[in-house]
């Protein structure tokens, strides 16, 4: 495991795999995913059309509804990206940008002001304006 990903999720569990390139096809992982209890997943990887297409496409063939983080993952080409892509989209998987993940799960930045919108204005310039904004006109009241 990386040991950043370690010291930003310390509670996260590490589940080794020790040759299967589908994370589905790991037992250990299928149970740790079973035991969260949900039924909707959210996936990214190194490889998009290995790490996260394969996955993927298993857990929807499970029954899962699944969405991809297109944006936090990476691949080798613009060609092969977009295969993995359309496969995984034909499949069922929702395709989504990591904003539109982040914005869906909190539906309102004004509830976490010190997460969300601080991730929202560290890295997305035009929103911090909006932020700003919204900061002046509620101080006006």
């Amino acid at each position: 495991m990386r040991p950043e990903l370690k010291e930003t999720f310390p509670d996260a569990p590490y589940i080794a795999r020790p040759g299967q390139i589908n994370a589905w096809d790991n037992e250990d992982f299928v149970n740790a995913v079973k035991a969260t209890g949900k039924k909707q997943l959210i996936i990214a990887g190194v490889v998009t059309e290995v790490c996260v297409a394969f996955p993927a496409l298993s857990a929807i063939e499970a029954g899962y509804d699944v969405f991809v983080v297109t944006d936090a993952s990476g691949t080798f080409n613009q060609m092969t990206r977009d295969a993995a892509w359309n496969r995984m989209s034909q499949a069922g998987v929702q395709l989504m940008s990591w904003f539109a993940v982040a914005s869906e799960l909190h539906r309102d930045w004004r509830n976490d002001v010190e997460g969300l919108a601080t991730l929202l204005n560290n890295h997305i310039p035009d929103y911090r304006n909006r932020m700003s904004t919204y900061a002046a006109m509620s101080k006006a009241k």
